[in-house]
């Protein structure tokens, strides 16, 4: 089974990681919580605390297939720790692992250069010249590359991480298995 990592430091918007990992959970896919802040919970920006958590200093990425990175007011916190960037970057660099970021956390990909000749979305008035084509949409499908808009495309970003990652028949037996009464 493919399994996902969220990394997250305090000021995370709780509606862009909920989505992902109550949805993939529900998929059947282990998501574990990496503190950027190095510490054992995170606690998001209205106040929500996820934990546990482990720190980024003792989390071993090797088994991971997706990193997921949820937008807020702690990606500039983010896009300022190098070993965020390393993961990032070695994620990216892995044909076999994707990278899935949303609302401003596509932005720290765009500094990084990552959305160079891509296709993907972010927060609108976030974008700025990335060297890739902006899409108006709730989430976006590059390749390994997945990003979502805003906090109000949570849901469509996680749907379009589970079909990436797990494929369209196990999403579609999830998404019945919550769309039927």
């Amino acid at each position: 089974m493919k399994k996902a990592a969220i990394v997250m430091d305090n000021g995370f918007e709780e509606l862009e990681a909920m989505g992902p990992i109550a949805l993939l959970r529900r998929a059947g896919m282990p998501v574990d919580l990496v503190s950027a802040a190095n510490t054992d919970s995170v606690t998001g920006r209205f106040g929500v605390t996820y934990s546990p958590a482990t720190p980024l200093k003792d989390y071993d990425f090797s088994d991971v297939d997706v990193l997921i990175i949820p937008g807020g007011a702690h990606a500039p916190k983010l896009e300022a720790n190098e070993k965020v960037k390393e993961v990032i970057t070695e994620f990216y660099n892995d044909p076999e692992k994707y990278v899935a970021a949303i609302c401003a956390a596509p932005t720290i990909l765009g500094h990084m250069g990552l959305l160079e000749g891509k296709d993907y979305t972010c927060f609108t008035s976030m974008n700025d010249e990335f060297g890739g084509t902006y899409k108006d949409q709730p989430a976006v499908v590059d390749g390994k590359l997945i990003t979502g808009r805003s906090a109000a495309a949570a849901i469509d970003f996680a749907w379009a991480i589970m079909e990436t990652v797990l494929g369209k028949k196990h999403t579609d037996e999830v998404k019945a298995s919550i769309f039927t009464l």
